[in-house]
Parts: C-alpha cells; sequence; structure tokens
C-alpha cells in the first residue's frame, strides 16, 4: 500500500546509501502536504511555518529557516520570511533599495548565491579568518552548519531556499539531497506567491490601496463603480504652471516628489489615504465607516491639513538654504460621496474619480488663491468640526449654480 501510495510521485526520495536506513527522514509526507493543503495557504508565514514544521515533524534537522520572495516595489526590493525553531514563529525583513551596498549584504552567502545562481554551503564551525558578520552571527547563536540553494522563477526573479542545523556533525549527503528536493517541490509555491505579490505591490503602487483591492478582487468591467462617503481633502501646488517654465526638467520633479511626500506623511497619520493625483493636485479621502464617524474623519482632515501648512515653514527654510523654489500649496475640505469607477474604452479603463462632492472640494482649492487663505470648507464640513471658523462669504463657483458658503479654520482662535 505504501509502495502504491509513493509511486504517486517521481523521484522524490534520494539515494538512501548516504545515510542509513534509521537515519534517513523521509520527503512523501512533506509533498503529501504541499501538494493537498501547502498549495491552498495563501498566507507567506503561515506557509513558511507549516512547511518547517513538515520537515522538522519528518526528521529533518531542520532549526532555522529561510524563503526570500522578491516584488517589484518602489520602496523595498524583496521580502524574506524566517522560522525558528527556538520560538516556532516566522519573523519579517523587507530589504530597502540600496541593501546590495550595504555591509549587511556585500560578501554574504547571500550575495554569492545571487550572483553565482548556485548554492552556498558553510560549515558554521570552521568559519575561515574573515568569515562574514552573517555566518559569525549563526556561530553565536549556535548554529552548526548553512546551506543557502536559490530557486529560479519562470519571469526570472530569482529567490532562495536557506537551511541552517545545530545538528551535532551538521547537514548529512542525505539531507542535502532532501533540502534540494524539497526546494524543487516548494518553486512553483513560492513562485505563485512572488506573483500574488507583484500583482499586489505595483496595483498599490499606481492605483492606491483601496482601489487595489478592488480591482485584484474583480471590480475591472467598464462601469463598475464604487461610491464611499468620505471627508475630501483637494490640494494642488501654488504658480505650478509657471513652475513648470521656469524649472528645469528635474528640479521640478523633486519639487512635485517632495510635495507629495509631505502632503502624504501629513494625510496618512490621521488615516488618509491618496485617491488620485491628478497633476500636480492630490484627491485625498478620509474614510467615514462603521468605525469612523463624520465628525472624526473631518477632524482628521482639518487636522492632517493644519498639521501639514504648519511645518511647510521648517521644509521651506531647507529649501531656500538649496536654493530651491518654495512649496505653497492651499487644501479645499468637503465632506460627502465619492463616486468611483472603471471608465473608458472596452479594453483601456481607468478608474476615474467623480461627483458633486469632488467637483466642490476641487473649487474650495481654487478659491484660496482668490481670497489669499491656505486652507477653506465647506459649510457642511465647518459644521462638523469642533474648531472656530470665519465665515468669507458666499461664492460662485465653476460648474455650480448657486453661490456656495466657504469658510477659513481660525488659527489663532481654539
Amino acid at each position: 500500500m505504501t509502495k502504491h501510495k509513493e509511486q504517486q510521485y517521481i523521484n522524490i526520495e534520494p539515494e538512501q546509501s548516504a545515510c542509513s536506513s534509521k537515519e534517513f527522514w523521509s520527503l512523501q509526507p512533506v509533498t503529501d502536504w504541499l501538494f493537498r493543503q501547502g498549495r491552498l495557504v495563501d498566507n507567506r508565514d503561515e506557509f513558511v511555518s507549516q512547511l518547517a514544521r513538515q520537515l522538522t515533524q519528518s526528521g529533518a534537522p531542520l532549526d532555522r529557516m529561510t524563503l526570500m520572495f522578491p516584488t517589484i516595489n518602489p520602496l523595498f526590493t524583496g521580502t524574506s520570511v524566517s522560522w525558528s525553531s527556538d520560538t516556532d514563529k516566522t519573523i519579517h525583513f523587507q530589504a530597502r533599495h540600496g541593501v546590495k551596498e550595504s555591509e549587511r549584504f556585500v560578501g554574504s552567502p547571500l550575495q554569492k548565491l545571487l550572483e553565482s545562481g548556485r548554492g552556498v554551503r558553510q560549515s558554521i564551525l570552521e568559519l575561515p579568518d574573515d568569515a562574514h558578520n552573517a555566518y559569525l552571527d549563526l556561530k553565536r547563536d549556535g548554529y552548526v552548519d548553512y546551506y543557502a540553494m536559490p530557486v529560479t522563477f519562470n519571469t526570472g526573479l530569482n529567490s532562495a531556499f536557506i537551511v541552517v542545523t545545530r545538528a551535532s556533525g551538521g547537514f548529512r549527503a542525505c539531507d542535502i539531497d532532501n533540502f534540494r528536493l524539497v526546494r524543487d517541490f516548494i518553486a512553483p509555491t513560492l513562485e505563485v506567491f512572488s506573483l500574488r505579490q507583484l500583482s499586489k505591490s505595483l496595483m498599490d503602487t499606481y492605483v492606491g490601496k483601496r482601489t487595489s483591492e478592488k480591482v485584484l478582487s474583480g471590480m475591472v468591467k467598464r462601469g463598475d463603480a464604487d461610491t464611499i462617503h468620505a471627508a475630501l481633502w483637494f490640494s494642488d501646488l501654488r504658480d505650478f504652471t509657471q513652475l513648470t517654465e521656469d524649472l528645469p526638467a528635474d528640479k521640478l520633479l523633486k519639487m512635485l516628489n517632495d510635495y507629495f511626500e509631505f502632503v502624504a506623511a501629513a494625510v496618512t497619520a490621521y488615516g488618509g489615504e491618496i485617491l488620485r493625483f491628478i497633476g500636480d493636485a492630490m484627491l485625498i479621502v478620509f474614510p467615514i465607516d462603521d468605525q469612523t464617524s463624520p465628525r472624526s474623519a473631518c477632524r482628521a482632515a482639518l487636522e492632517a491639513a493644519y498639521d501639514a501648512q504648519q511645518s511647510l515653514a521648517a521644509l521651506n527654510h531647507m529649501r531656500r538654504r538649496h536654493n530651491e523654489a518654495e512649496i505653497r500649496f492651499g487644501v479645499g475640505l468637503n465632506v460627502g460621496e465619492v463616486i468611483y469607477g472603471n471608465v473608458g474604452a472596452p479594453d483601456r479603463l481607468d478608474f476615474t474619480v467623480m461627483g458633486p462632492a469632488v467637483n466642490r472640494t476641487a473649487r474650495l482649492e481654487s478659491l484660496t488663491k482668490d481670497l489669499g487663505v491656505n486652507i477653506l470648507i465647506s459649510r457642511e464640513f465647518s459644521r462638523l468640526v469642533d474648531r472656530p471658523s470665519k465665515f468669507l462669504g458666499d461664492h460662485l463657483m465653476k460648474g455650480i449654480t448657486k453661490p456656495q458658503s466657504v469658510f477659513t479654520p481660525d488659527i489663532n482662535e481654539e
């Protein structure tokens, strides 16, 4: 019965001559788990934990295991998930761009693996005098043998499967053979994880987290739309048209990026989410839901606007020291519904944001220039915040029939 079951898989066991039958550990339970339950695990940390447990339960001399997941991300070049027998838990490490120039990477076994495309084996008990800190750290923690294997995907992105042991004598030949087979069997699952992470990362980067979740969940048909009730923020740079004429392209891009980063830091601290970049403008939402009331969302948006405007002086001081143009921007704040969804040609779509509340928020920001203030809020918004505000009159806005009442927060009156 056992022989028939093992014949379902091809070459899953190495030659056993390297180890006695008593020492040999079977891959069959591991592959059974991998092809039945393991491939259905949709969380990387849980997959690593369960794989490590399956290996140790099968008798593998394993005390630490790491799997690498490469990605394409503006901040990170990849993620690794490590399991340790000491805690039976996993830890995450995200490698930022530039890590390959760091002391952590240069001369490390991982550098050798990625550059050569070949496995790296090192006895921790017999380290050379110039051993890398990665090995010294392992020796300090009582490990005796290290083996890292490359994992190559169809996309060309490279991963790695790393195993470390404290077993007396280190890894045996049959252990190495088994780990190589495990590497081959888990490679398709690792590639699925990496491609899934790649898709999520690119979508989050280019369309935002909220829209990304909608698209990846299947909201891709033209005409599909969603509605958000939120406090709304619209801001753009002062004199941007003139700046595009006066500044070289590299300085203009740097200024835009400084502005976007500065505003993003202020709004995300209060739970805001950038829904869309529109040239030099930003549409940001502070969602209203079961956990966040309209009053709380509006208060968060206003506090973010205050923080952004009040800390702008320090940023501009630094820019003046570097002979760079000052950043000045206005903010319009409103509350209402945002409709966003798929519009465009049948096979070329865009997630467009629309609705009366969006238009009025943009018009409020535009009016800040005429009224000489940095922040303007609508009547609906003013009724939901505790800070005092000054009424600046009723004003006509482009595309809106009736004059709209506008207010500016009174910073001097708390």
